[in-house]
């Protein structure tokens, strides 16, 4: 198979290709990414001998679409997703996520006239909104979208799309859902390792509002090895939702980074809360499980917090850099 991934320079995306190059070596891996601050080359050095990256914009027509022409199969990660960012300034992730996944379909929907091409695109929890803290419900595949914040909603819109070119020019396209991702090479303007690296480098870990907030959370490679039981085995036009039965709230994910890290449980501070923060996601993933045979192999979210403290640990040439620019942009928004 010759496989491009759009975004594989991006947290889960780097991981991805990492999984793949691991476990499949007959397939063809090309990375497609603008290469921006969330995305970086030294995300796929450990790969670089095995794959071929191509630093460009998910927007430009003419690369995308010879991309996909060379390509048997897509992977659809690119995207902006950090919502503090989208508050602060949408326009990126209109551009990103909207036009983006546009140019990927218009690429997809024309080599396909001329042979067959498989497009999976990769999508958020948050599309749906959010739940009472106080309910047993879970999103399904037939929940109304009910995006709250600018990045939310782009990625509504980019499923939107999806569905409608699978209907209208019979792209051969399936979606996912999935629930907050944690593990090695993310960001550290996201939740669980700004709050690592925040210990590791001498600060006091930050919490929005009371931290009573729930995320379902998942192992990146748990969410990975779901998109490839997709990809081979899903069913045209279908989306499924990526969860493994990880709810936690912020509050407590927090306390136990710091216990396992030797901190005191109050040695935080608590922040103005995010403007729109959804209350609760949480998934029902029994369609994936039941009808392609997935199931999470990281079920103990503890152990799985751990390993990713390790690897934060030993990586600081990794994140480093980038610490003290992340810090300054939330100290002007927390003020």
């Amino acid at each position: 198979m010759r496989l491009l991934v759009t975004g594989g320079a991006g947290f889960i995306g780097a991981n991805f290709v990492h999984a793949t190059v691991r476990e499949r070596p007959d397939v063809r891996v090309t990375v497609l990414d603008a290469l921006t601050y969330a995305g970086t080359r030294e995300s796929l050095a450990p790969v670089d001998d095995d794959i071929r990256l191509v630093a460009g914009d998910i927007t430009d027509a003419e690369l995308v679409g010879t991309l996909v022409a060379e390509a048997d199969a897509v992977v659809h990660f690119a995207a902006e997703t950090h919502v503090d960012n989208a508050l602060a300034d949408p326009e990126p992730f209109v551009r990103s996520n909207v036009v983006g996944t546009f140019t990927v379909l218009e690429a997809v929907r024309h080599a396909s006239t001329s042979k067959a091409v498989r497009l999976h695109h990769v999508s958020t929890d948050e599309v749906y909104g959010d739940l009472p803290l106080d309910s047993p419900e879970r999103f399904t595949d037939a929940t109304p979208y009910n995006p709250s914040s600018p990045y939310s909603a782009t990625k509504a819109a980019a499923d939107m799309l999806v569905r409608a070119w699978v209907r209208s020019y019979r792209v051969a396209a399936t979606l996912s859902n999935c629930s907050n991702n944690y593990g090695p090479y993310q960001h550290v303007e996201k939740f669980i390792p700004r709050q690592i690296t925040n210990v590791l480098t001498g600060r006091r870990p930050k919490l929005y509002g009371s931290g009573a907030n729930v995320r379902d959370w998942i192992h990146v490679d748990d969410h990975n090895s779901a998109v490839w039981h997709i990809l081979e085995r899903g069913e045209t036009g279908r989306t499924y939702l990526i969860g493994a039965d990880g709810e936690q709230d912020n509050l407590t994910v927090l306390r136990t980074i710091l216990r396992l890290m030797g901190r005191a449980p109050d040695d935080f501070d608590h922040v103005t809360d995010r403007a729109g923060h959804d209350l609760r996601y949480a998934i029902d993933p029994a369609p994936l499980r039941d009808e392609l045979g997935w199931k999470p192999e990281h079920t103990d979210f503890e152990t799985g917090l751990r390993e990713t403290i390790d690897w934060y640990r030993a990586n600081e040439s990794w994140w480093g850099p980038i610490k003290d620019a992340v810090e300054s942009r939330y100290a002007e928004r927390e003020g």
